[in-house]
């Protein structure tokens, strides 16, 4: 066994929620009824203090390395928050833990809340199919996607090998074993037949499998959805083999059941999302129905930077956006279940509760925006925009328009920077406002900027950069002529001719600050 009561009545506690590793560094906002791992939590005092603060948001149970500490001050920390006290082995590693109650858990969150079934087996419950298939074959099975992400699986599990129970464990079949199925050709054999293939025993078990396997591909028409893995050390006979092929039908069935779902569930969360971030009168509804009203909210962005050659309705572009969204609403859902993500607009924006101060929370998102970007890579240059703390609707609507500022200016610098808050990008959105504002009046440049505009259109000249790397040099000659590569002299001498054509004082203050804006604004 992996745990042990230590101290409490589990008859008498609310059904098991969400898995939460406890960080003590970061105490976020915990689902209702969580299973709260105190991972190097061994103090007595330390432990009353979790257990009491946990208590206080409802979890039900909270695990610690044995031999956990009790003392009657721990006792009675628990007594009071009602919560569980749970010891793991010694020996045992907490990853493995994480995934076999997630993978526990999740057998009750697939498909069995709904009432209607597929061929006898309720509608979407792939642990009911899995088992199914299992007793019709004879063999434990696994329902994997296209990524080799366990879906579901069988039980009977404890008959096959090590790799089998490593895949199980981790939900997703470890890269070197992938390795070995890529290089054998495995995988480009499911997607051209619809036929069983054998996989051979290959390899030590430590870069490959000790026993055999029969996979099969589940596919949806031309559509390859995902695939169906058994082990069998004596094989299949004829029947059982036919039997399994046609499992893959009804795998691909209760799959597509799944993925209209999703497509449900996706919209609502939209809508939601958009009714919210949009004010008005249903916005307090849209975010007591995402669960996160009369509570402080932080509003993350995640967006695409459009390169020059790409069209906003490229399907291209579309779909590499889609899978922005969706990996963004994985990222926050695992550091924090209570989040909720979407796209909205174009933009993936993502909804965390938080119980920090303002500059923890913000800060918080900050390192969630950096990690986020580190894990997808910028093949496409994405960017993540970090709203201030919201406490009610109308600083969520101040949030959004901060975050919608601040992805204008991370797209328009192409990947020089990646992340930010408004404060940090302030001054340039300025400047793109101010843009925006004298396109739309069809404003032109004035005064002494439109006299040295046109002289260099004129006779060639330079003076209109002359006057713009003085500028950004605050008036060095020196290192403004070194920018432009002329001698001091020569760059002195251009200083006193943009300012006989552009009949301007360089010494006033406020005529150096209009020419600095309008070159800006260039």
């Amino acid at each position: 066994m992996l745990l042990e009561l230590v101290h409490g009545d589990p008859e008498h506690a609310e059904p098991v929620g969400p898995v939460v590793i406890h960080d003590p560094e970061d105490s976020p906002v915990l689902p209702p009824h969580a299973l709260v791992l105190g991972v190097g939590v061994s103090d007595p005092a330390a432990i009353s203090a979790l257990v009491a603060e946990i208590g206080a948001q409802d979890a039900v149970a909270l695990i610690l390395r044995s031999p956990v500490p009790v003392s009657p001050e721990v006792r009675a920390a628990a007594d009071e928050a009602g919560v569980v006290l749970l010891g793991l082995r010694r020996g045992a590693p907490w990853a493995h833990l994480v995934a076999m109650l997630r993978s526990l858990l999740a057998e009750g969150e697939v498909g069995v809340a709904q009432s209607e079934s597929l061929l006898g087996l309720p509608s979407g419950d792939l642990f009911a199919v899995a088992n199914a298939i299992a007793a019709l074959i004879d063999a434990p099975i696994t329902i994997e996607d296209l990524s080799s992400r366990v879906l579901a699986f069988s039980g009977r599990q404890e008959e096959a090998d090590p790799p089998r129970v490593e895949t199980i464990l981790g939900r997703h079949v470890p890269e070197r074993y992938q390795q070995v199925l890529t290089e054998r050709g495995v995988f480009r054999d499911l997607l051209r037949t619809d036929q069983p293939v054998r996989i051979d025993p290959m390899g030590d078990g430590r870069h490959g499998f000790s026993l055999p396997r029969l996979a099969v591909a589940v596919r949806a028409g031309d559509e390859v959805l995902g695939s169906i893995w058994a082990v069998t050390p004596h094989g299949l006979t004829e029947e059982r083999a036919e039997a399994f092929r046609d499992a893959a039908k009804l795998v691909a069935l209760h799959l597509l059941r799944l993925r209209a779902g999703t497509d449900v569930q996706r919209r609502l969360r939209i809508d939601l999302l958009s009714s919210a971030l949009e004010g008005g009168a249903g916005a307090q509804a849209a975010m007591e129905r995402l669960g996160l009203a009369g509570q402080p909210v932080l509003l993350l962005g995640a967006t695409l930077s459009q390169s020059g050659e790409q069209r906003p309705d490229d399907p291209a572009f579309l779909q590499e956006r889609q899978r922005l969204s969706d990996a963004f609403a994985v990222y926050l859902h695992a550091v924090q279940p209570r989040s909720t993500a979407a796209l909205v607009g174009g933009i993936a924006y993502g909804l965390l509760p938080t119980v920090a101060g303002v500059d923890e929370a913000e800060a918080r998102g900050q390192r969630l925006a950096a990690e986020f970007l580190d894990r997808v890579g910028d093949r496409h240059r994405p960017v993540v925009g970090v709203g201030p703390v919201a406490r009610d609707i109308s600083e969520l609507l101040h949030a959004r328009a901060s975050v919608d500022r601040t992805l204008r200016v991370l797209a328009q610098t192409r990947g020089e920077r990646r992340t930010a808050g408004i404060d940090d990008v302030y001054v340039e959105s300025l400047l793109l406002e101010l843009r925006d504002l004298a396109a739309m009046r069809g404003d032109r440049p004035t005064g002494g900027i439109r006299r040295l505009i046109e002289y260099d259109r004129k006779h060639g000249s330079q003076l209109v950069a002359t006057l713009t790397a003085w500028l950004d040099h605050y008036g060095d000659v020196v290192a403004a002529a070194q920018a432009s590569y002329v001698h001091p002299n020569t760059f002195r001498y251009r200083l006193r001719r943009l300012a006989e054509v552009g009949e301007m004082d360089l010494g006033d203050p406020d005529e150096r600050f209009a020419a600095m804006l309008q070159l800006r604004l260039r």
